[in-house]
């Protein structure tokens, strides 16, 4: 088959979707040499022209933006099909969130989550609206879908009435270079670059309302008189509806201790995960939660809401609590400062969990639903999905 792939958000976003996407078409080009594969891009993707793809695989750049391109598609609904414009191919896969305009190719559409309408709170209205509008209308369009959880997959069938035999999950991965850190160079290099204290919780995420960093500095009030050398450092970029999570930081009087890092470099995320004295999670709603398993592969401890995805990814190897109760995410960070067996357990889990989910086993079950449209039987048209 010919199938092209909507790579844009591999090479605009570093962190989330574009993780997600580089992930398994890594691991995709490994693993597959029949298939021919077109990567789309728009015009504005930076960093294209670095990339090392094998034979099979072709690199196309539309000569629009990104921008632009989303309004012709989904706000205009410009029937401009991608597979006329620039294929053709016999399935093309959107892995985020939205399907363009196909002509004959068959569509395969990732959806992550469901928070816009699950906490829609956590959204500004711009936002909340328009994947309001595109996201059902695309899950219509698709001829299957591909999920990043069984959670995700649940929430399609209850929150947009898709039959279960339309979803496919394909979770995601942990790259091999998160591995504990023990180099004292390495680790002297980052603590200095991010300006980090000596003891630190750690938690990562775009800065806004459903990654919960406000509930997690209220726990971290509770402790300031108790542990009075441990920090907390929140990493990651300003996303949208942020400013209560300063002004919560400001208010604390722990405030000279709570750290904001900023976006963390890709190549530094092991080094981090390393250096923390604990990984804390405390999400409101999660797709797949891919901080966690990178943070048990790295040997650090993680305290992780007990909502959506996350029991899931986490398994038995994190300390689970809900999302809104601080007293208990007071309690699991407590614990895991003053239990060392609790602490040596966790961590020993923890190593073992990320070894559930590889980005070759996501890149196997991903080629599995591509070739489930390849049927040798033409007169019967039902993709056959395993």
């Amino acid at each position: 088959m010919h199938i092209g792939i909507n790579y844009t958000a591999a090479l605009r976003q570093q962190a989330g979707i574009g993780r997600y996407t580089r992930g398994l078409v890594n691991a995709l080009a490994e693993l597959d040499r029949e298939n021919q594969y077109t990567l789309i891009i728009t015009a504005d993707s930076p960093g294209h022209k670095g990339l090392l793809l094998p034979d099979n695989f072709r690199l196309k750049v539309l000569p629009i933006s990104e921008r632009r391109l989303t309004i012709l598609w989904h706000r205009l609904y410009l029937p401009l099909a991608v597979d006329t414009w620039a294929g053709p191919f016999d399935l093309f896969h959107s892995p985020d969130f939205v399907l363009p305009p196909l002509h004959r190719a068959a569509g395969l559409l990732t959806v992550h989550d469901l928070s816009f309408m699950i906490h829609p709170d956590g959204a500004v209205p711009g936002l909340r609206n328009w994947l309001n509008r595109v996201v059902p209308r695309s899950v219509k369009r698709a001829s299957h879908i591909l999920a990043d959880s069984h959670s995700t997959k649940r929430d399609l069938e209850t929150q947009l009435a898709v039959s279960p035999e339309r979803i496919t999950v394909v979770g995601a991965g942990v790259e091999p270079r998160f591995r504990p850190i023990t180099n004292e160079q390495e680790l002297t290099q980052v603590r200095r670059k991010y300006n980090l204290p000596d003891q630190f919780i750690l938690s990562l995420g775009t800065l806004e309302p459903r990654k919960n960093f406000t509930g997690l500095i209220q726990a971290f009030n509770q402790l300031q008189g108790t542990f009075p050398a441990l920090h907390l450092v929140i990493g990651g970029s300003k996303g949208w509806l942020y400013e209560p999570i300063f002004a919560a930081a400001a208010q604390s009087p722990a405030a000279d201790r709570i750290h904001f890092p900023g976006f963390i470099a890709d190549d530094d995320l092991a080094t981090l995960y390393s250096l923390a004295d604990i990984f804390a999670f405390p999400s409101h709603y999660e797709g797949f939660g891919i901080p966690i398993l990178e943070a048990m592969a790295c040997g650090t401890p993680v305290i992780s809401a007990d909502n959506s995805s996350l029991p899931e990814v986490a398994g038995g190897a994190a300390l689970l609590v809900p999302a809104t109760d601080t007293a208990a995410l007071t309690d699991a960070i407590h614990r895991l400062c003053t239990t060392p067996s609790l602490r040596e357990q966790c961590v020993r889990l923890g190593l073992a969990q990320p070894a559930k989910f590889t980005w070759q086993t996501a890149a196997e079950k991903l080629l599995a639903a591509y070739n489930a449209f390849s049927n040798p039987n033409p007169s019967d048209k039902r993709p056959r999905f395993p």
